[in-house]
């Protein structure tokens, strides 16, 4: 029947229609590893982009591990500023790669783009060691100094160099390194969890080697030089690139966007609220009013994907406070440590290397996360939720902050010694600075619990499509907890006149500012596990429930009914021939 066999070929077309899982090479890619399997391709593809990863965490790691010691004892800030000033950069160089991303898409081309954030990182990582090296101590003679840089002139480069370098993480995090370059699309909630599990497990490897290695070539060999190891870093990241980009450089699916996502939001809060205030009428979810039948400009499979994206936003909010916590490892507790006695058997700790302590945990914790995970995604039925995990985490964060308080407290019971941190002699407690190791043990498990956890719940809750959309909102709302953090130091300095967080921690309060957060983190726990039922359900069904109202799923529903439906009525005894097609 030619009706029924139209329609059969639109089915087929309509099956054949559904988007591409292989990555799309840009214009111009080159075939280098043509001779290659497939399998072997993306092996190869992953452990390049992998490698590049690590490189860039390298310098990244290497540039925060040491900040605070050196916007104090070298640019003379005090400990509030110095604290803001790392927090701020941690914090945009998680919403950098948003708008790199957002320029990606819109703007510029991707080639292009790789290219000037390669150089804009290329010029912060070698402008850090102008500020960092010791041109004072440089003589053509021993009459005549060679170069000096005046502190204002040092506070700008530092301020343009840690700016062009937060562009350049943006765009190396954004178009080099994608989770779309893994091919995660076909991955179960099992494989997520164990893929992002060891992601962050290697990233957190790498740190520790850069908090050991760099902290103490920075604070004691030599430690102006130490700003140039970011800088090799950076070589290594740009020789891997240029050796293998064709196989590095992603186009992703366009068929969603951030932009879209933020139009239909502010599409139905418009129509929303003219229809308040002159119409009648209901819709069973307001972001429905961005719809094109209910008066928006969008269609329904733009408002059906970000109506499932909203349903993660209570999520991302809930991790804003605890990424303040976890700031407190570079800002508080490093602060707590530099005033900390940090002799150990005659040999002079890097500050930065009491972080090692808070990556231990997640080191250990992964290999015995992924036994349980085997353990409860072995039936069909996932098991329990990672939102346990996140939970547990929370309070874990909050307990660390806590026990920093008392921390605080029990080091201001020793008696003060000198003490020689880069050239410089501080008055510090002379508590050993292992007595600090519970409170980063805690804040370590917070992190090995709630950031794969989370990272498996906005990648696996949202439709296909804007997965990537999915991750760009929790990395914008894991950057606003580092302004929040920044936001925190600055009103408690500001609203106690230093007493909070002060200069001098003997003379100051700083327990209070640890308590004040913890008591925070705890209601942000108490509110999250009344919400964490939303997210229970990792099976494929609760991913088809948003999927199915899509409309190339109601398309192809409708064609079978139709089909179905006709068959029917071509072996109906009741109709005549001229009722049939």
């Amino acid at each position: 029947m030619p009706g029924a066999d139209r329609r059969e070929v639109q089915e087929n077309q309509l099956l054949n229609h559904t988007p591409d899982k292989e990555q799309r090479p840009l214009p111009g890619r080159s075939n280098r590893a043509g001779n290659l399997s497939q399998p072997e391709k993306k092996l190869q593809e992953a452990i390049c982009v992998l490698l590049v990863e690590l490189c860039e965490r390298f310098t990244f790691f290497g540039i925060v591990c040491n900040m605070i010691l050196f916007c104090t004892v070298r640019l003379g800030y005090r400990n509030y500023q110095a604290a803001i000033v790392n927090m701020c950069f941690v914090g945009t160089s998680m919403l950098t790669p948003v708008l790199v991303g957002w320029l990606a898409e819109c703007l510029v081309g991707r080639i292009k783009l790789v290219c000037i954030c390669m150089f804009l990182h290329f010029l912060g990582t070698a402008l850090l060691p102008v500020v960092a090296f010791p041109f004072e101590d440089i003589y053509i003679d021993r009459r005549h100094i060679l170069h000096t840089l005046t502190k204002r002139e040092q506070k700008i480069i530092f301020y343009f160099a840690l700016l062009t370098a937060s562009l350049g993480i943006g765009g190396i995090r954004a178009i080099v390194c994608p989770l779309s370059a893994y091919n995660l699309e076909d991955c179960g909630p099992k494989e997520l969890l164990s893929f992002f599990n060891w992601f962050y497990w290697l990233i957190n490897l790498n740190s520790a080697v850069v908090f050991v290695t760099i902290s103490y070539i920075q604070q004691s060999v030599a430690r102006n030089l130490g700003f140039l190891i970011p800088f090799v870093s950076m070589l290594m990241a740009m020789i891997t690139i240029h050796m293998v980009r064709g196989e590095m450089i992603y186009k992703p699916k366009t068929d969603s966007s951030l932009l879209t996502t933020f139009g239909v939001i502010a599409s139905a809060l418009k129509t929303c609220c003219m229809r308040y205030r002159y119409f009648s009428g209901s819709v069973t979810n307001w972001l429905d009013h961005a719809k094109e039948n209910y008066g928006g400009r969008y269609s329904e499979t733009q408002v059906e994907s970000t109506k499932s994206l909203a349903r993660l936003f209570p999520l991302f909010a809930f991790q804003i406070l605890y990424r303040t916590c976890i700031m407190q490892i570079p800002s508080g507790y490093y602060l707590q440590t530099m005033n900390s006695n940090l002799h150990f058997s005659g040999f002079l700790l890097p500050v930065a290397a009491m972080n090692v302590i808070s990556i231990v945990p997640l080191l250990i914790l992964v290999p015995i996360l992924e036994c349980i995970n085997s353990c409860l995604f072995s039936s069909k039925d996932a098991g329990h939720s990672p939102t346990i995990y996140i939970v547990v985490g929370h309070l874990s964060a909050a307990l660390s902050v806590m026990v920093a308080g008392f921390s605080e407290i029990h080091r201001k019971h020793f008696p003060q010694v000198e003490q020689m941190l880069s050239k410089e002699v501080l008055l510090v407690s002379s508590m050993p600075c292992f007595h600090l190791a519970p409170q980063y043990i805690l804040l370590g498990v917070a992190e090995a619990l709630v950031t794969p956890s989370c990272s498996l719940l906005s990648f696996r809750l949202v439709p296909e499509r804007i997965r990537g959309i999915s991750m760009h909102f929790l990395t914008l709302f894991n950057g606003a907890g580092c302004f929040m953090g920044a936001l925190f130091v600055q009103t408690a300095h500001a609203g106690t006149q230093g007493n909070w967080f002060p200069h001098l921690l003997h003379e100051g309060k700083l327990e209070r500012f640890f308590f004040f957060l913890a008591s925070l983190m705890t209601v942000n726990t108490l509110g999250f596990w009344t919400i964490a039922h939303r997210y229970k359900s990792l099976n494929q069904e609760c991913t088809n429930e948003y999927r199915g109202s899509l409309p190339e799923e109601k398309l192809l529903k409708h064609e079978k009914a139709i089909k179905c439906y006709d068959s029917v009525l071509e072996h109906s005894p009741i109709l005549s021939p001229m009722e049939k097609p």
